[in-house]
C-alpha cells in the first residue's frame, strides 16, 4: 500500500533532477515500497534524461511524458491524478531534502484527519535559512505583507488562516485537494499557493501545519529578480482573485502597495540593488495599466 507520492515537475531540469532523486532515496524514511514517485516532463525533450531515469532506478519511477507544457500546475495535477497516495508531496526539481521528513509529515495526517497542507522551513543551504518558508495571502492588506512576511519568518510565526506554504515542497491530502479542483490550471506559473490555499481553507477551514523542525533545501541563492516573473505573478494574482470575485483593479491596486513598501524597505535600508528596485518600478507601472 503506498502512503506517499512525491509529484516533481520537470522542464529542461537534467541538471537538478538526479541529485533531486538521490536526495529522496537517501532521506526516505518509511518503507521503500510504501513510497511513490512521479516525475511528469514538460518539456517534451524528456527521452535521454527519462532514458538514464529507467538505467537508474528501474521502474521504481513513475515517469509521464506531458501531452503539452501547461505549466506548473497542470504538469502536477497529471502526476497527482495518476498517484495512488492519500498523501502527496508536490516537490520542484531543484529541491533537495537535507534530514528524513516523511514519517513525520505523514504522522501529522494520519493523526489530524482535517489537515489539508503540511509544510516546513525552507533553506537556501544546509547553514542558510530561506528568507521565505511561507507568505503572507495576497487578501491582506498590501502594505503590511512584507512586514509581516519578514517578520514571521524570522521568529517561525506561521498564522494559517492568512499565510500560505512556499510552493517549492508541500505535503497535502490529496483527497481534500482533489475536492477543490487540485491546481487551477489557468495559472500557468506562480501564485498557485495563495490560490490552493484560498480554496482549501474556504470548504475545509484553516487546517494547514508548519513544522520549523523540518528542513528542506531549495537551491534558489542564485536568483534575481525580474520584471518577467514579477509580470506572470501579477497576471495570476489578477486572473485568480477575479475568479474569487475581486476586480483586476483593486487585485493590482493592492498589489501596488505591496510594491511600493518593499521599495521603500530597500531604500531606507540603504540597499543599492539597482536591478530589484528597477523590477518593483516597472511591476508597479505595470499594475498601473492592468484594467
Amino acid at each position: 500500500m503506498k502512503r506517499l507520492s512525491v509529484i516533481i515537475v520537470t522542464y529542461h531540469s537534467e541538471h537538478d533532477i538526479y541529485d533531486c532523486l538521490q536526495s529522496i532515496e537517501k532521506y526516505c524514511d518509511i518503507p521503500r515500497e510504501e513510497l511513490e514517485i512521479i516525475v511528469v516532463d514538460n518539456s517534451q525533450e524528456s527521452d535521454v534524461m527519462f532514458a538514464r531515469l529507467r538505467q537508474l532506478y528501474d521502474d521504481s519511477i513513475l515517469l509521464i511524458h506531458n501531452t503539452h507544457n501547461g505549466g506548473y500546475g497542470q504538469g502536477n495535477n497529471v502526476g497527482i491524478r495518476k498517484s495512488m497516495s492519500p498523501v502527496v508531496l508536490v516537490m520542484n526539481p531543484d529541491v533537495r531534502l537535507c534530514e528524513p521528513i516523511f514519517k513525520t509529515a505523514l504522522m501529522a495526517f494520519e493523526n489530524d484527519s482535517q489537515l489539508c497542507i503540511y509544510g516546513m522551513k525552507q533553506m537556501l543551504s544546509e547553514n542558510q535559512k530561506s528568507p521565505l518558508s511561507f507568505d503572507c495571502s495576497r487578501q491582506m492588506n498590501g502594505y503590511l505583507i512584507p512586514f509581516a512576511t519578514t517578520l514571521c519568518n524570522k521568529f517561525d510565526i506561521f498564522i494559517p488562516s492568512c499565510m500560505f506554504m512556499a510552493g517549492s515542497c508541500f505535503f497535502v491530502s490529496k483527497e481534500k485537494f482533489e475536492a477543490v479542483g487540485l491546481f487551477d490550471e489557468d495559472l500557468f506559473m506562480y501564485g498557485e499557493e495563495d490560490d490552493i490555499h484560498y480554496r482549501l481553507k474556504k470548504r475545509f477551514g484553516p487546517h494547514f501545519t508548519y513544522n520549523s523542525r523540518l528542513r528542506y533545501i531549495h537551491l534558489a541563492q542564485d536568483r534575481s529578480m525580474s520584471f518577467n516573473t514579477e509580470k506572470r505573478t501579477i497576471d495570476s494574482f489578477v486572473l485568480s482573485y477575479k475568479k474569487k470575485g475581486v476586480s483586476p483593479k483593486s487585485t493590482c491596486h493592492n498589489l501596488i502597495r505591496n510594491y511600493r513598501m518593499r521599495w521603500f524597505i530597500k531604500v531606507l535600508g540603504g540597499n543599492d540593488d539597482k536591478n530589484s528596485i528597477s523590477v518593483l518600478k516597472d511591476a508597479i507601472r505595470y499594475c498601473k495599466s492592468v484594467k
